[in-house]
């Protein structure tokens, strides 16, 4: 029987899971089995996601990590692997947006390492920590990031987070070729626009929806549960044999 699916036995991390893509993965990965471990830095939506999560039947583990932090980051994962016993899968989802300035030209420093330092030293920090703990357990593992479809396509006064994501990208693919031989895989997820808190503002402005709506093919916004699908593949054997690739789930905005 063809059950690659099942992620019965195995424990997932996703930081920024306790709302929009971060929870759709979540949940998704705890359906199919995965105990399953979210960081975030809202107590309340922490509480609320866990609660949810809670009615799968597996173990839940909501933890306050700011990833920007680095001995936040480490002291998380620790209690992690206390509570859960281990990580197969760390989905390094948080993440923040720039602030829209009017102009690359008045962008400040401290806004430029504002981005950065969540979206970059982040990710680092948490894939270094998820990589020596899989690295020293052996079994090998999944290690997913969360880029965007900036990282790709022009994103115009919001170089910051263009270039986090960037850079996010190379991250994965160098992880991608250093840790094969450990059998851990690294992968990056794109997505486009998506119904989330981050981009809740934006999605609410007339004219911004009446922009680009049209200009997405399925003629709707992503949701949260978008990413069930692509975060249970990269968590299953059924990936084993994938990495170094780049996942872009915007509807087919990048096409149009």
């Amino acid at each position: 029987m063809y059950t690659p699916f099942d992620l019965t036995g195995k424990v997932a991390l996703v930081t920024g899971g306790n709302s929009g893509i971060g929870l759709g993965m979540a949940r998704a990965m705890a359906q199919a089995g995965a105990d399953v471990a979210i960081w975030g830095t809202n107590a309340a939506k922490n509480a609320a996601a866990k609660l949810e999560l809670d009615a799968t039947g597996r173990s839940v583990l909501a933890l306050e990590c700011d990833v920007s932090n680095e001995q936040a980051v480490e002291a998380a994962f620790a209690e992690t692997i206390a509570k859960l016993g281990r990580v197969d899968g760390c989905f390094a989802n948080a993440g923040v947006s720039g602030r829209g300035t009017a102009s690359f030209l008045e962008m400040s420093g401290d806004e430029w390492r504002r981005v950065l330092k969540v979206n970059l030293d982040g990710v680092f920090y948490t894939f270094r920590t998820a990589a020596r703990h899989m690295v020293q357990r052996g079994g090998g593992g999944a290690l997913v990031g969360t880029a965007s479809l900036a990282a790709i396509e022009g994103a115009a006064r919001s170089e910051h987070y263009a270039a986090s994501k960037g850079g996010l990208i190379s991250m994965i693919r160098a992880l991608a070729v250093e840790f094969a031989r450990h059998r851990i895989r690294a992968n990056a997820i794109l997505p486009g626009w998506i119904e989330t808190d981050m981009t809740a503002n934006a999605i609410a402005n007339a004219k911004f929806a009446n922009n680009v709506l049209p200009r997405i093919p399925m003629r709707r916004w992503g949701t949260g549960e978008d990413f069930g699908g692509i975060a249970v593949y990269l968590m299953s054997s059924a990936s084993a044999y994938h990495t170094g690739d780049t996942f872009l789930i915007d509807g087919g905005y990048a096409l149009y």
